[in-house]
């Protein structure tokens, strides 16, 4: 979009449902090769922000600039979008040619080994338990190696080792170039892999800082997550 780096901007966004205010006023860059943390309350408008930045929700008033093709966008929800008859294997194959993508199975396999379902490639995913369906999500993502990534709750259902992974493999994306935007209700221990925070706070950002300036204490008794 602009010479420094930015592949999302959203200006004077504003949500309603019906005539209730979800999100007012917000004015936001996505820049390459930084990871974006949003906090705030329980119901302050996070997943509405994400599901407008994706393209999956349009926003009441506002503008939201994409500079990229939806095959370049990654999203993970509250849902897992896992095929519960299809392997592990197979989920990854067909979200590959669903994003026309380039790879074979060495990339598929790749992608199981990051997030450690290597060993379940075979396995139906209508087995797995949600913290394996949501790894398999992200491999999901990891394997597009989207310009943007969009992550809402992704840790939600993963256990310490696997949340670990995640630090790891964000971070390495934004390393690699992506923009990265998650919502986390994990703050204390995410804080270290990013580089912004913003904080929603009655429907609006009320901070936009370095990852360096903010702590986590701030949001204590909030319901932030």
């Amino acid at each position: 979009m602009d010479a420094a780096g930015v592949v999302a901007r959203l200006r004077r966004v504003c949500r309603f449902f019906g005539d209730r205010p979800v999100l007012r006023d917000v004015d936001l860059d996505l820049v390459s090769g930084e990871v974006l943390l949003v906090v705030g309350p329980n119901g302050a408008g996070k997943s509405t922000l994400m599901r407008i930045t994706a393209g999956l929700m349009p926003p009441s008033e506002g503008e939201v600039e994409v500079g990229l093709e939806p095959g370049e966008i990654g999203y993970v929800g509250h849902r897992t979008l896992v095929y519960p008859k299809l392997t592990a294997r197979a989920n990854l194959r067909f979200w590959l040619r669903l994003s026309g993508r380039p790879g074979g199975d060495e990339a598929v396999m790749a992608a199981l080994t990051r997030v450690g379902l290597e060993r379940f490639a075979d396995e139906e995913a209508g087995i797995f338990s949600r913290g394996m369906s949501q790894r398999l999500s992200l491999a999901r993502v990891f394997l597009t190696a989207p310009k943007l990534l969009l992550l809402d709750e992704p840790a939600t259902g993963l256990d310490p080792a696997s949340a670990m992974m995640l630090r790891r493999e964000i971070r390495a994306a934004a390393d690699a170039g992506a923009a990265v935007m998650w919502v986390s209700h994990t703050i204390a221990a995410d804080l270290p892999a990013c580089d912004r925070v913003v904080v929603i706070r009655d429907r609006r950002i009320a901070r936009d800082v370095p990852a360096a300036a903010f702590d986590p204490s701030e949001l204590a008794g909030e319901g932030a997550c």
